[in-house]
């Protein structure tokens, strides 16, 4: 085996370079992207935008109401058709005749839209952050580029959450509908102040840094958690982070701002408002579910929760009858975090900008789906692709405590020559199971780089070049963590970074190295790590509680360092077993440390 290198890495340039989206996309230091052309397959842009005619200007649907700003830049570029509330079958008909279509949230842009287009279409821009209603499947299969506008309404956002705190703290909304109901009850609402409070800001993305900050105004202690924020820029505005237990726990105030994520759904419930400080304030201004409405009307009840600030719920408009809507103790409002005159016209801007440069044919850095990729490439690494993602997730549900990711370093072992081999896709799907696991960002080829810097994540690639046949593109792939904690101690490596490793067997991905042992176990399902003295009968104790529950084991594996000493029990599970079945699996004695991972 030869010594590790570091990758080569070269950016060649497409034919008709003027119209590839790939081909103007500006680099950080994060990641060398490479487009190579091998001499057995033709070269192909990645996307690429075609006008109707080179000197005709290209036609801009736009389906709901914009900013004024955002459609003078339309116009200086464009010829643009503004046709509001059209239904499903006329706005099939108009999109042949279009270049680009821009919506908010009411137009549906549907399989049966790109299928009417007859491959013109080739930009959609949602004027907002959610993509619920773009079928991006569909627009990835037609060509077609996506971009959001997530940034412009950053401020405003964070205004409101603090003006729900502030008016929370005060009883101001029910103070306000008693005065106008004839009373005048001073003694009643008798409010708390904010200085000296300590506000958990949860989730410090754009908009819970900016709450931060103006908290800190207020003269409140700001903890935050968040897996991925950097410490450093936590520390340049004064804010500590910490784990979510700890961060509930010490709170008088909470602030939301995580995305809905399946890790994230319904993340305040039953059990986590149990740990909080009996008397806490809530504020969401995120994702409606994040919080179990019914849970919460418990404990506001209860008085663990004394009061609540919405803008979000689970169904919006929700129900007139809602218990939590109609609580004494909540003040809502219908979604109207980006609801400034401000905001609205900086994301007229943000969208016409990315829709315009990307018909320019400049790559939008805020794009949300992949870019057409020759098939035979994927095709040849697809197995490779899902081992690189499902490595990224695992990994980075082993990280613990609140410093965040940092640093990541990727190794590819492959008897393939470095300009043979492009990672690319690799990469970015590294970078999508790190980061899509806690965020609402969709990570792909198009927006890796963007995403990984705009969260303080360096990845770094090497190398490590094998004899052999080059007829498999890889043997292996490694991804280390560096200078965060476990949450299990076995998955460090001499150096103390977090280690795993995987390879493709039989077209499957396998984890295949879990710090310093060796495993073998298939990448389907989820995964139970234990490490363990290395004593009989301890596969059958693990797998007599798992049956207890009918939870079915699809792989077992045990890497040990030697007889009768420590162990790694890999176990593959079909189900998720139960918080009482892994608490029986961690009581069993010769069991030191256990984590289950879910993929």
């Amino acid at each position: 085996m030869a010594a590790s290198a570091s990758p080569t890495l070269r950016t060649h340039s497409l034919h008709n370079s003027s119209l590839s989206l790939s081909s103007k996309l500006p680099l950080s230091s994060h990641f060398s992207v490479s487009l190579r052309q091998r001499s057995t397959r033709s070269a192909r842009p990645l996307v690429v935008v075609v006008s109707a005619g080179l000197d005709a200007k290209p036609t801009v649907l736009v389906s709901e109401k914009l900013g004024e700003a955002g459609l003078k830049l339309l116009n200086d570029f464009a010829n643009v058709d503004c046709s509001y509330n059209l239904s499903p079958e006329e706005l099939c008909t108009k999109i042949s005749l279009c270049d680009a279509l821009i919506v908010r949230s009411g137009t549906k842009v549907t399989r049966e839209v790109f299928e009417s287009s007859g491959g013109r279409l080739k930009v959609v821009g949602r004027a907002g952050v959610g993509i619920d209603n773009v079928d991006l499947a569909a627009a990835t299969e037609h060509g077609c580029l996506v971009v959001n506008a997530p940034t412009a309404n950053t401020v405003a956002a964070a205004e409101h959450g603090i003006a729900l705190l502030a008016a929370m703290s005060r009883n101001v909304a029910q103070a306000d509908a008693s005065v106008k109901a004839g009373k005048w009850q001073r003694s009643k609402y008798v409010g708390v102040s904010l200085v000296g409070k300590t506000l958990a800001v949860m989730g410090f993305g754009k908009v819970g840094s900016e709450v931060a900050r103006r908290a800190k105004g207020l003269g409140m202690h700001v903890i935050a958690h968040d897996p991925y924020a950097p410490a450093d820029r936590a520390r340049a505005i004064g804010v500590e982070l910490v784990s979510f237990d700890e961060a509930i726990a010490t709170a008088d105030f909470i602030s939301l701002h995580m995305p809905l994520t399946p890790a994230t759904s319904k993340i305040l419930n039953d059990e986590t408002f149990a740990k909080m400080k009996k008397g806490v304030m809530i504020v969401n201004v995120a994702r409606g579910g994040v919080i179990d409405e019914e849970a919460l009307v418990r404990a506001l009840d209860s008085g663990i929760v004394a009061q609540a600030a919405l803008d979000v719920f689970t169904e919006e408009p929700p129900p007139k009858d809602s218990k939590l809507i109609l609580h004494e103790k909540v003040t809502t409002t219908p979604h109207l975090g980006a609801s400034t005159v401000e905001a609205q016209e900086g994301v007229a801007i943000e969208i016409a900008e990315a829709v315009v440069g990307a018909l320019k044919g400049e790559l939008a850095a805020t794009a949300v789906n992949a870019p057409m990729v020759p098939a035979e490439v994927l095709t040849e690494l697809k197995p490779y692709v899902d081992l690189a993602e499902k490595l990224g997730r695992l990994a980075v549900q082993l990280v613990a405590g609140g410093s965040g990711v940092k640093s990541v370093k990727v190794t590819y072992a492959s008897a393939r020559a470095p300009d043979d081999l492009d990672t690319r896709v690799l990469r970015a799907m590294i970078t999508k199971g790190l980061i899509e696991p806690i965020s609402s960002v969709f990570v792909n080829l198009v927006n890796a780089d963007f995403t990984a810097k705009q969260r303080g994540i360096r990845i770094t690639e090497e190398r490590i070049i094998l004899d052999g046949s080059p007829e498999s593109p890889l043997e292996s792939i490694q991804v280390q963590i560096a200078d965060v904690e476990s949450k299990f101690a076995s998955s460090l490596s001499e150096s103390g970074e977090i280690k795993l490793e995987g390879r493709v067997k039989d077209g499957l991905p396998h984890l295949t190295k879990v710090g310093s042992f060796d495993v073998d176990v298939s990448l389907e399902g989820s995964i139970i790590l234990c490490r363990q003295v290395d004593q009989p009968g301890m596969i059958g104790k693990v797998a007599s509680v798992l049956g207890e529950e009918n939870v079915n084991v699809s792989f077992m594996s045990v890497g040990r360092i030697a007889p009768r000493k420590h162990a790694i029990m890999a176990i593959g599970v079909d189900e998720q077993p139960s918080k009482e079945s892994l608490k029986k699996i961690g009581d069993i004695p010769a069991i030191e440390e256990f984590v289950y991972l879910k993929l």
